[in-house]
């Protein structure tokens, strides 16, 4: 019904089982630190594992630290399998590994082309069938899929990027299609510039750009509501989105005039 919340509301996070995938550093890493001070357990993953075990090694039985490469799909079952034993299931998986690389039309390599969207798409779809599959076990629990503002349109220096992120709000919107009837939630989390090693790539300047503490809260206000698109800040995506609306011949010129690009 029009008005309430697509997702069951999150109303209280004490002893609840999140797994947060691509959290060694930025955004992932400090949704995982406002999750512990809410009182949440979080398991969380990425390749690096030394700044894993740093990461959890304050929280102790209310953290678990589980090396895993999103690249490699027969690594996330024995990953997911540990979040069980240790926990007995998993109530909100928060996929947001990936990685960003500027790039120019005249400066497309294929195979790094090829190494991005490994990470950025085929990396959340290792992690669906299991996840799906505990989720549906459960009768119960959520999925994330953290995109980015660049997927809503094209963007000078998102080339390859922006179609990976474009994929992912696609994937979403039909994963809230599937699931949802099933009693499984499905967020679309598109944060605008945040400040992390990514960000810190890009040479030119970044409308609105907040910090990784501000992101953690915007995405678990999100949740708490039982949003279905969690965009922030909302004073630059609310631009993006109605530049979207315009026809290409404005849009183009405005973006153009916007990045100096």
């Amino acid at each position: 019904m029009i008005g309430r919340p697509l997702n069951r509301p999150i109303r209280d996070w004490r002893r609840l089982r999140v797994w947060v995938i691509g959290a060694s550093s930025g955004i992932g890493a400090g949704l995982a630190q406002a999750l512990w001070a809410r009182g949440a357990r979080v398991a969380v993953s990425a390749r690096r594992g030394d700044e894993l075990a740093q990461l959890a090694a304050a929280h102790g039985t209310s953290a678990l630290a589980l090396p895993l490469d999103v690249t490699d799909a027969q690594a996330v079952q024995p990953a997911l399998d540990r979040i069980v034993e240790a926990w007995g299931g998993v109530d909100l998986a928060v996929l947001c590994a990936g990685t960003h690389q500027p790039v120019r039309a005249w400066e497309l390599e294929a195979g790094a082309a090829r190494r991005l969207i490994d990470i950025n798409l085929n990396g959340v779809i290792h992690c669906l069938p299991p996840l799906v599959a505990r989720l549906l076990r459960q009768g119960g629990g959520g999925i994330a899929v953290v995109s980015s503002v660049a997927g809503y349109a094209g963007l000078p220096t998102s080339l390859v990027y922006g179609a990976s992120k474009a994929a992912l709000n696609n994937l979403a919107e039909t994963l809230y299609l599937d699931l949802a009837p099933r009693g499984i939630g499905v967020y679309l989390v598109c944060p605008g510039f945040v400040k992390t090693p990514l960000t810190d790539r890009n040479e030119f300047p970044m409308p609105a750009l907040i910090s990784v503490e501000a992101a953690a809260q915007a995405m678990i206000r999100g949740f708490e509501r039982g949003d279905f698109e969690i965009d922030f800040p909302k004073r630059f995506t609310r631009l993006l989105k109605c530049l979207r609306l315009l026809p290409y011949r404005w849009y183009f010129a405005l973006v153009r005039r916007g990045t100096g690009l």
